[in-house]
């Protein structure tokens, strides 16, 4: 269950002023009338607020240091989302710390209770595939450690958010194989449970829907694209069982495996079969056949949210308001489905 404690913007929406002027009313900031202080104080004290201490020690004892928690270091997105994150941070003057979940809830766990025990100022947390309850990280963020969540993030924490438009990308790339020709869209996706999966499905389905060709949902398939292997089995099952004629991956090493699963099976690609890809794997262009793919803006997205951390760190507002930033996707189509 949530722990409820009041916060400035509860002050701030009793008084109906803005949470910049209640956070320095109770500064006793020169700028705020007398009038207006004692109102804050008031309310404060009727509401039972009480200053997050360790917040306040974690702002005026940095470490100039940030922690990251990705699910895989050896993923060639999150490797470019670091690299992203490294660029700002030098720039700003932190060092990072990186570490990895390795997909497992359990990891995560440990990882920012070691981040947090080593007082960096702030962590950067894209989420494992386990990961359905976030009160790991809840608890953090009330202890006042900044988090700030890109690729990957939680729809029930009032956080920062980098993420891309993975809708867009689903759109793009079934667009593509429908004008294609295909008919029999595979899709195999994520767990359901994360953000990422929903969303890449959407677009799937929007595709289908604008362009007039019906889904089958047997051909949908969850939690089967982890690796290359997992996609091979169920690829290889999806044309013993249903017949499809393309796959929509939801990253690229799923992607190698339906074309390898689809080559197995005597389908030439991509005249019989088509394959699109996600993420843009440095491997994509150099596969024979070269491998569609939606590309997504890794780099930009590190930078993104590492400003949007070290800008909450670095506020003198007690209540930092929040922020959501999405970015956009590219359609790159190669051999593995244009055959027309």
């Amino acid at each position: 269950m949530k722990r409820q404690t009041t916060t400035i913007k509860d002050i701030a929406k009793e008084l109906g002023i803005s949470p910049s002027t209640v956070s320095r009313a109770l500064k006793d900031h020169f700028e705020i009338s007398e009038e207006t202080k004692k109102a804050v104080r008031r309310v404060a004290k009727e509401l039972n607020y009480q200053p997050n201490s360790l917040a306040l020690s974690l702002r005026y004892s940095k470490s100039n240091t940030l922690g990251v928690i990705v699910p895989e270091i050896v993923h060639f997105f999150f490797s470019t989302v670091i690299s992203g994150i490294e660029d700002i941070a030098q720039s700003k003057g932190y060092n990072v710390i990186i570490t990895q979940s390795n997909e497992s809830v359990e990891r995560e766990m440990m990882n920012i209770q070691t981040l947090f025990n080593n007082r960096v100022d702030g962590v950067l947390v894209s989420l494992s595939k386990e990961s359905f309850d976030y009160s790991h990280l809840e608890v953090m963020m009330q202890k006042g450690l900044p988090i700030v969540f890109f690729d990957r993030v939680p729809d029930t924490l009032e956080t920062s958010k980098v993420t891309v438009d993975d809708f867009q990308g689903g759109y793009q790339a079934t667009e593509h194989l429908i004008k294609q020709g295909y008919k029999r869209i595979a899709h195999l996706a994520g767990p359901k449970n994360l953000d990422i999966t929903n969303e890449r499905l959407g677009g799937f389905m929007k595709a289908h829907e604008d362009l007039g060709v019906p889904v089958n949902d047997d051909l949908i398939v969850y939690n089967q694209a982890s690796n290359e292997g997992e996609a091979y089995a169920a690829t290889f099952e999806l044309l013993k069982s249903n017949n499809p004629d393309a796959v929509f991956a939801s990253n690229d090493l799923a992607a190698m495996g339906a074309i390898k699963a689809a080559q197995k099976y005597g389908k030439n690609v991509p005249q019989d079969f088509g394959v699109v890809g996600f993420s843009n794997w440095q491997f994509t262009a150099l596969t024979n056949p070269s491998i569609s793919t939606i590309e997504q803006p890794g780099f930009e997205m590190g930078q993104h949210a590492a400003e949007l951390l070290i800008k909450q760190i670095e506020s003198e507002e007690e209540d930092f308001p929040m922020d959501s930033i999405k970015l956009g996707t590219t359609l790159l189509a190669r051999d593995s489905s244009k055959k027309v």
